[in-house]
């Protein structure tokens, strides 16, 4: 198993300045880039990449030299957003991180499932979590049958034919938000499609994420460790479903963390090796989103506490087998 970084921590950092400070932190040897949506793509001139084979192989170059490899390509997005420019926008930077994953010998694209909105006329995305009035039934299985399923069955086998797995990220405020829906949308758009484990955006929801390894054999593609802090004193007034802007730390009752902050060394080292007896040894990559600690803190750390518990070798026969 490697450790690896998710590049939106190195924001208004070059691509030479990244690389450099990937090569001074103990134990990373993957990256994995940001490619559009949401996340941006800071490091990464897809369009010239794509466009120019001696662009593309100065890239490649630039990041084999460094002693790296390149994880997954992302490009979070919401592709069946109601808004057409929008959705338009998250489609071409998912198909483009496709071509330009399968150029650059990457298997996997990052991305979420998306949310529709409640109606052809919609203008925001609708995320339904509860089965009552009964509109909102309907209304969500709508969301499945001429929205997210169309759509995911077409771009399943789209990412297939160019070599790739795509890795939908678990995450509330999308149709894919957990272990049941996620392996959903596999059965329904085929085995090409995955998932990117995130255990922070299952912690808040009461989900075990080891539990959810074992669930999810044979489909997590990707995974990001990043961790989840629960400030049991605010749940008796917030719940879990907690609106407020992550910078209110005092009142939230959950913020994400880095690495160790939530969760110690014993439930990480659990972890990484249900993923691994259930069939997972690629890359672990590190996502800074911690408020309370500086990007630069925040990964030091992160890669720090990782760096001792990541199974690397792989076992080899006992004396007693």
């Amino acid at each position: 198993m490697k450790l690896g970084v998710f590049t939106p921590v190195f924001v208004n950092r070059s691509l030479d300045q990244v690389v450099a400070k990937l090569r001074s932190l103990s134990g990373i040897s993957a990256i994995e880039f940001a490619t559009g949506g949401w996340p941006g793509r800071d490091h990464v001139e897809v369009d010239a990449l794509l466009a120019s084979p001696h662009k593309l192989d100065d890239f490649g170059s630039q990041i084999r030299d460094a002693g790296l490899t390149i994880s997954a390509l992302s490009c979070h997005g919401n592709p069946v957003h109601p808004n057409r420019a929008t959705a338009r926008e998250h489609d071409e930077a998912f198909r483009k991180s496709v071509k330009l994953a399968e150029k650059l010998n990457v298997p996997v694209v990052v991305t979420f499932s998306g949310c529709p909105g409640d109606s052809d006329g919609a203008k925001c995305p609708n995320w339904i979590t509860a089965p009552w009035p009964p509109e909102f039934l309907e209304t969500l299985e709508w969301q499945w049958d001429k929205k997210v399923i169309p759509y995911w069955q077409e771009a399943g086998p789209f990412a297939a034919d160019h070599g790739i797995k795509i890795a939908l990220e678990p995450h509330p405020g999308f149709v894919v938000y957990n272990v049941e829906t996620a392996l959903r949308l596999r059965e329904a758009a085929g085995k090409s499609v995955g998932v990117n484990f995130d255990p922070s955006h299952l912690f808040w929801q009461s989900i075990d994420p080891i539990a959810a390894v074992r669930v999810l054999e044979g489909a997590i593609f990707h995974v990001h460790a990043k961790d989840t802090q629960i400030y049991s004193a605010n749940l008796p007034r917030t719940g879990v479903l907690d609106t407020k802007p992550y910078t209110q730390e005092r009142e939230r009752s959950w913020i994400f963390r880095t690495c160790g902050y939530g969760h110690g060394a014993e439930w990480w080292g659990e972890l990484i090796s249900t993923l691994r007896m259930f069939g997972y040894d690629y890359v672990l990559s590190i996502e800074h989103e911690d408020s309370l600690l500086s990007p630069e803190e925040g990964l030091t750390k992160a890669a720090n506490f990782l760096n001792n518990i990541v199974i690397r070798e792989q076992p080899t026969a006992a004396w007693w087998t």
